[in-house]
């Protein structure tokens, strides 16, 4: 664990066509100068489809921290170019949701996130990976993919906040049980198969979904994946799993199951897509494990880094 003070070069990347990008890009750039961050390219993207690519660029031209801002969609994408490169991220928390951001405790007000990068620290974490996808928060499938197909970018900038409580009603209305089988490579648990269920999530991150915590004790460091299945039931049973869908309550009722490893084979019939952070990027059959300390990011000094 290192503090921040050895970045002597900085990129920033931010989507300035997102609903908030273009203020927070202004405002950021200024505020980083004048708490002496010493800042080298600043990417203000007019094309969301070039993220990736300019932040692999921004890697190899010598910039030793990357800023990246964004939602945990963005996050999500831009996490495949820097897992084990060494290069820290910071964050401008610029989405919906932010569980990314609300894990690491990083404020979403832009001049304190600004502090952050700053005067924190860097820390190693971990990160999910879902065949050759990493991830940061949560994968699922079920209602969480079909959360997501809801999720539409004009949706999130028409309501904000609210688009998640509305996608997910629709998710729920869409919804079609299914069945689904769970195998871990590492003998940690026996082959669990199950006939009726309404989502299977595989978890990193302590938050996702707006801010639904995966289980109290659950750590982005903690070198294992907390994998979340929730059966399918009557109408009471359902009511219960609606009332407590944010909360780890759900946990409690005998419509969810908890199991934590570190490798686990997802299948189920028929084939179905799988959320990943908040994109539909991949389907079932599905190998999910975890990267040990996979991405340096910053984050305040009072965080506490379990790993």
């Amino acid at each position: 664990m290192s503090t921040n003070g050895g970045a002597n070069r900085v990129a920033v990347v931010v989507n300035t066509l997102s609903r908030t990008g273009g203020i927070a890009y202004t405002q950021a750039v200024r505020t980083l100068g004048e708490l002496g961050v010493p800042l080298g390219t600043t990417y203000p993207l007019r094309d969301p489809a070039r993220l990736v690519e300019t932040v692999r660029t921004a890697v190899d031209e010598g910039h030793d921290l990357v800023i990246i801002g964004g939602g945990d969609g963005t996050i999500s994408s831009v996490v495949d170019v820097l897992a084990h490169t060494g290069v820290p991220m910071g964050l401008l928390p610029l989405g919906t949701a932010n569980d990314f951001a609300r894990t690491l405790e990083i404020p979403t007000e832009i001049e304190k996130a600004c502090e952050t990068i700053a005067r924190g620290k860097v820390v190693d974490i971990d990160l999910g990976l879902c065949g050759n996808n990493y991830y940061a928060n949560r994968a699922s499938v079920g209602i969480g993919a079909n959360v997501a197909n809801a999720m539409s970018p004009g949706l999130k900038k028409v309501v904000g906040s609210l688009a998640y409580p509305v996608a997910s009603a629709k998710g729920f209305l869409r919804h079609r049980p299914f069945p689904a089988r769970l195998t871990f490579p590492d003998g940690d648990h026996p082959t669990r198969e199950f006939n009726s269920l309404l989502q299977v999530s595989v978890a990193n991150g302590r938050y996702f979904g707006g801010g639904q915590l995966a289980v109290s004790d659950s750590g982005i460091d903690d070198s294992t994946l907390d994998v979340t299945v929730i059966k399918h039931g009557n109408i009471r049973e359902l009511a219960t799993v609606v009332r407590n869908f944010k909360s780890t309550k759900l946990l409690e009722t005998d419509q969810a199951e908890h199991i934590r490893t570190r490798r686990v084979r997802l299948e189920t019939t028929p084939n179905m897509p799988i959320n990943i952070d908040g994109e539909l990027v991949a389907g079932t059959p599905g190998d999910f494990s975890v990267a040990r300390n996979a991405l340096h990011v910053v984050v305040p000094r009072d965080w506490v880094d379990g790993g």
